[in-house]
């Protein structure tokens, strides 16, 4: 399953776990990822749409992961 991902103000990367099943009322049909993405995501926060292997696994090493603001390339938030 993809994730979302952007930087926080702090430089923390922060993960948006997107559920696919809720209906967007405006279209009557569900969410795609690419419009949670343009909802959740803050105004001007550029994001990534990434795999679930492309998150470490371990906890234990979370704050070590990084993502250069370059990388964040598939939209940003409205």
């Amino acid at each position: 399953m993809s994730k979302i991902i952007y930087l926080k103000d702090d430089g923390v990367i922060a993960i948006i776990h997107p559920v696919l099943t809720e209906i967007n009322l405006a279209t009557g049909k569900n969410w795609t990822l690419e419009e949670i993405a343009k909802k959740d995501v803050p105004t001007g926060k550029k994001y990534k749409i990434v795999e679930d292997s492309d998150i470490p696994t371990d906890y234990s090493f979370r704050d070590a992961w990084t993502v250069s603001e370059s990388d964040l390339i598939d939209g940003v938030g409205s």
